[in-house]
């Protein structure tokens, strides 16, 4: 979606990170309302605009601006949630209250037929792509259930259903229907998984561990190569390479199960200088490790937070960085 890059382009800009955060508020309900004046889906016009933030603001967003903005988001995230189920509720009572004895289980029953089609559906999908890939492992195919039967709904299916007109038709039994699939969603599949997963067997499967793993030994590298070859006759850099060799080989002993040791930090404004540069190296790094599909979203997203952290503490140090 073009207002992505174009929103993302403009915060990046603003110095202040309040005003960065409030400009993102804003730009989000924009989106919404011109989504809406255009007689577009406000619900998919906001999943599509999100996803294409998520996968841009990595590349665009300084660190000091994405720290504080992902703590607010999860809090607004938060309420948000919390909100649109009491909307639900809300609005139920009277839709239940206004409803006879037939009424109810015509809608109860067509309700019901919703929730169940919904699970079927998504069973059916995964189960299906799991055959098309081909052979898969017994412990593959175990894994393939259990992510069949975590389709849980929430606040995404809420919301669809309260952004409809007040006049839409049949609106009372589709905002019904959808509270039913997200309460049949979460009791039924949610209660229930835990007992599947060992009644399956499941192993611990530590794959965001390893990618983690892997993806701090590749920006390490990238930011070691970094100074090797934009800074190799500069002290400061010489002695941070030294750092990073050694934290290199520290994360390259965890990537192969063995015991690392320990490394000491030294700093000064030369050193944070360089790690500023290195750190924009490993950034890249992580980067192209997504964008290749190497790490997921769960392992880059947490490499990301060590390289803003670390990225804020070298701009303590030299604030002209």
């Amino acid at each position: 979606m073009g207002l992505a890059p174009f929103a993302l382009r403009l915060i990046s800009r603003i110095q202040d990170v309040s005003t960065a955060v409030i400009v993102q508020f804003s730009s989000t309900f924009a989106v919404w309302i011109l989504a809406e004046r255009l007689h577009l889906s406000g619900i998919l016009t906001m999943v599509v605009y999100a996803m294409s933030v998520a996968r841009t603001a990595p590349d665009v967003l300084p660190a000091r601006v994405r720290i504080p903005s992902y703590a607010v988001w999860e809090v607004a995230v938060f309420i948000l949630n919390a909100l649109a189920f009491i909307l639900v509720g809300l609005q139920l009572k009277p839709i239940v209250a206004q409803l006879r004895g037939g009424e109810m289980r015509e809608y109860a029953a067509a309700a019901g037929a919703v929730c169940a089609a919904v699970i079927a559906t998504r069973v059916v999908w995964v189960m299906g792509t799991n055959l098309v890939r081909g052979p898969h492992s017994r412990q593959g195919r175990r894994g393939a259930v259990i992510v069949a039967w975590c389709g849980m709904r929430g606040t995404v299916t809420l919301a669809a259903a309260l952004a409809l007109p007040a006049r839409f038709p049949y609106r009372d039994l589709i905002l019904f229907s959808s509270f039913l699939v997200v309460l049949g969603t979460l009791v039924i599949q949610g209660l229930t998984l835990r007992p599947l997963m060992a009644r399956l067997g499941l192993e611990h499967d530590d794959a965001v561990e390893r990618e983690v793993r892997l993806a701090r030994v590749e920006t390490l590298r990238a930011g070691a190569a970094a100074l090797t070859d934009g800074a190799g006759g500069n002290k400061a850099a010489k002695l941070l390479r030294k750092q990073y060799e050694a934290r290199l080989a520290q994360a390259e002993a965890r990537h192969a199960g063995r015991d690392p040791e320990n490394v000491e930090a030294v700093s000064s404004p030369e050193l944070a200088a360089a790690a500023l540069s290195a750190t924009r190296a490993e950034r890249r790094r992580l980067l192209e490790l997504r964008g290749d599909g190497t790490i997921g979203d769960d392992a880059f997203h947490q490499v990301e937070e060590e390289l803003d952290r670390a990225e804020l503490g070298a701009q303590v140090i030299d604030p002209g960085g």
